[in-house]
């Protein structure tokens, strides 16, 4: 099954849908075939050579269903292997998500701020760059091992307990919450009840908003369709149960 001229979107798993949500919302008449590799999930454990692997078949799989661009919801691919596969396929343009840390320079800049990865987003080159660019010298740097896995895994038990021995030492301590993982928007509500009223930040939207600006551009957008359809794919053995919570989130 697939939709000619969709928008392919794929992330470790589930947690890609809150790119794809805000995606959605400025885009409506779209199809789209959304890409959950929860098997390999999650990419932040994962060594470059690895993560440029997974993700080259990833988007050979989106481009062989006619895909006419591609969307990394992913932060660690993003930051390991956007650069690759740009260079790679240069006839599809590929848009990829990244951590929030400009939007605090740009809003919340003297604010003292946590921002929450994986251990690969926040080792990556690409990710350093924005920091040193950015910061406000009052930032934690958090990688968050295990996250990603137990929120795509859904156990809430196990998600309090990790989150209040994680991140308690930061409650009272910070304002700011930069989200450099797909998936801990999922979370929000969780996170704010250990570390108290803080501000979120994440990605998804300008993401979103740049996505449509290069489908203009490259005259992609579709004045035709409405109301877009959604093809969810998951590489792992759950995928019944992954696509009733993506679509529950979504």
């Amino acid at each position: 099954m697939n939709y000619n001229n969709s928008i392919g979107v794929f992330d470790s798993g589930i947690g890609g849908v809150t790119v794809l949500k805000e995606i959605v919302k400025i885009l409506p008449n779209e199809n789209y075939i959304y890409y959950s590799d929860s098997i390999n999930n999650p990419y932040g454990d994962k060594c470059d050579k690895e993560i440029l692997e997974i993700c080259d078949k990833i988007v050979q799989k989106l481009i062989n269903n006619k895909c006419k661009v591609i969307v990394i919801a992913c932060n660690t691919a993003s930051a390991k292997a956007a650069k690759f596969l740009r260079a790679k396929y240069l006839e599809i343009p590929i848009i990829a998500i990244e951590p929030a840390y400009k939007m605090v320079y740009d809003y919340e800049y003297d604010k003292p701020t946590l921002v929450m990865a994986t251990k690969g987003t926040i080792e990556s080159e690409k990710f350093n760059l924005l920091y040193e660019k950015y910061n406000n010298h009052k930032t934690y740097l958090y990688p968050c091992v295990g996250l990603a896995d137990i929120i795509e895994e859904g156990n809430t038990e196990k998600l309090e307990k990790y989150l209040k021995s994680n991140l308690g030492i930061y409650a009272g301590k910070v304002e700011n919450v930069v989200l450099g993982c797909t998936h801990y928007p999922l979370v929000q509500k969780e996170i704010k009840q250990v570390l108290g009223n803080v501000r979120f930040f994440n990605g998804a939207p300008r993401l979103a908003s740049y996505l449509k600006q290069i489908l203009e551009k490259e005259n992609l957008i579709n004045k035709h369709g409405k109301n877009g359809k959604i093809i969810f794919i998951d590489t792992s053995d759950k995928s019944v149960e992954k696509e009733e919570r993506f679509y529950h989130f979504l």
